[in-house]
């Protein structure tokens, strides 16, 4: 009996025994084969970081795949040889599965991450280039992970650079043009000099990153984390660490950040927490002169408020409900935003601290993509639903949705200019994934809807400064930036491009155009 009672015990413990001795195997596969380009405790280094959230937008089929097979452009070599088919799966299963204990990034991981190639004052003051710098264009690649520049007169390729793994929120400029910054999903802030086309500092403020913000004066760059809890200021001369803000509300609960924004009216940044009811606002100091605009916002890049305003102090907006994703009036006065789910949203006056309204959105709106114009003598704003073949048009005076426009499609990004009677909207998501609508901004009604390449996903449009040509992109790996003449609809010419997910226009995102995402 007592050697049958023992087997039995031996029976019961031998899955959990060889649980462990496969996750032992795992981890010493992964130290062996992983570790040093993607760090012991999988937080990145040369490569990116192998958690599940960094990890979102690949799936576990597509990352066994790069395992095998490695990644075009890059540095991941591939692991087929050397692996077989069960050691891989068990590697993807793996670095899918949650850390044991939550990893930290703080201010020693900050500081020791931070590289300066160059030091002050030894690149020159000119550019490399004769093109127009705020008329110029990034486009983000993320099929290898790089960035073109293009001429925005010529639209010229000037040159193609490496980036960062998982580029996300899209580049911020200063507002001379001359610098641009990147934020990778893995938490890497990326300065690039335009002009001598060099990476001038780097810094690494989160694990998990959604997106950064650069201040209407360039002088300052706010991270928004998803791990840790937190939003990370810079200075942005060096990218030197200013402060980190934990993210908690006052009974200590943490949030993730959905994403940081620069107001420029307001002199402050904005961000929106994913766990927490509250809207948080930063305000950076006032410039010493005035930062002119040249744009078409109708209130000026300088900020309107009260010297005694506390700088870097976090001001708690309490709302209603989580909100996810954002949008801005002309002023800044106003947010609204979109409540967790996507089935619906709200207004809140940014002054007061109160809501004003709520909308009755319930296709998973985009709002993060709405942009705004005149119509009849009132200021609308369009917004594109990641879950409803729609788009609604909202009158801004009394919140009300005037225009429900039925489209081909779930819709992704939606875009404009102060100078373009039309508004573009693609539609995404769907067997219509290869159309683009036209809006006429006059009628409110659909005019044309394109078809570049049968078959091929066509999305997100940026104009060039003057809104009279336009660039759209092929979403795939052997996709192209086309050109179309904004008025006439013709296009123009293609750009062969790896997946160029997002293009950017210097003007547009310094002067913060109507018809662009900030």
């Amino acid at each position: 009996m007592k050697l049958i009672s023992l087997v039995v015990r031996v029976a019961l413990f031998l899955p959990a025994f060889s649980v462990l001795a496969d996750e032992a195997d795992t981890s010493a596969l992964y130290q062996a084969q992983c570790a040093a380009c993607h760090g012991e405790s999988r937080l990145g280094g040369l490569g990116p970081a192998l958690l599940p959230g960094n990890l979102s937008r690949l799936s576990q089929e597509a990352a066994a795949d790069v395992i095998r097979d490695g990644r075009l452009a890059s540095q991941m070599q591939g692991f087929g040889e050397a692996l077989s088919d069960n050691d891989i799966a068990s590697l993807v299963e793996w670095i899918y599965r949650p850390p044991v204990s939550p990893p930290s990034w703080g201010e020693e991981a900050i500081l020791a991450s931070q590289v300066v190639p160059f030091p002050d004052g030894s690149l020159p003051d000119e550019p490399l280039f004769d093109a127009d710098p705020l008329n110029l264009f990034i486009v983000v690649e993320t099929g290898d992970h790089h960035a073109s520049l293009l001429d925005g007169d010529s639209f010229e390729r000037i040159h193609r650079f490496e980036t960062r793994y998982a580029l996300h929120g899209g580049p911020k400029y200063t507002p001379d043009g001359r610098y641009v910054f990147f934020g990778s999903r893995d938490g890497w802030i990326t300065k690039y000099d335009l002009y001598n086309l060099e990476v001038v500092a780097e810094v690494r403020a989160g694990i998990n990153m959604r997106n950064i913000a650069v201040s209407a004066d360039g002088r300052y760059v706010m991270a928004a984390n998803y791990l840790p809890h937190s939003l990370v200021l810079f200075d942005a001369h060096n990218l030197d660490l200013m402060h980190v803000y934990p993210v908690a509300d006052e009974a200590g609960n943490g949030s993730r950040v959905s994403a940081v924004y620069a107001a420029p009216p307001r002199g402050s940044f904005i961000a929106a927490l994913k766990d927490i009811e509250e809207v948080w606002e930063i305000p950076w100091p006032l410039p010493t002169e005035p930062v002119v605009s040249t744009g078409h916002m109708s209130t000026p890049l300088t900020p309107q408020r009260s010297h005694d305003t506390p700088n870097f102090r976090v001001r708690r907006i309490a709302v209603p409900d989580y909100l996810d994703d954002f949008f801005f009036d002309l002023d800044y006065r106003h947010v609204i935003g979109a409540s967790r789910g996507g089935q619906g949203g709200m207004v809140v006056d940014l002054d007061s601290g109160e809501k004003v309204a709520d909308l009755p959105l319930a296709g998973m709106p985009h709002l993060g993509s709405g942009i705004a114009w005149e119509y009849e003598g009132r200021r609308v704003m369009a917004i594109p639903h990641l879950s409803r073949a729609e788009v609604s048009i909202i009158d801004m005076q009394d919140w009300s949705v005037i225009k429900a426009l039925e489209t081909d499609g779930p819709g992704f990004f939606m875009r404009s200019h102060a100078e373009s009677p039309y508004a573009w909207v693609d539609v995404f998501f769907g067997p219509n994934r290869d159309r683009v609508h036209v809006i006429d901004k006059a009628s409110l009604e659909i005019v044309e809807t394109l078809i570049p390449e049968p078959g091929k996903t066509a999305a997100h449009v940026e104009f060039d400064r003057y809104g009279k040509k336009l660039l759209l992109s092929l979403w795939e790996d052997d996709g192209a930036v086309i050109v179309y003449d904004g008025d006439t609809l013709e296009e123009l010419q293609r750009i062969p491009m790896s997946k160029p997910s997002g293009k950017y226009n210097v003007w547009n995102k310094t002067r913060y155009e109507e018809g662009t995402s900030h």
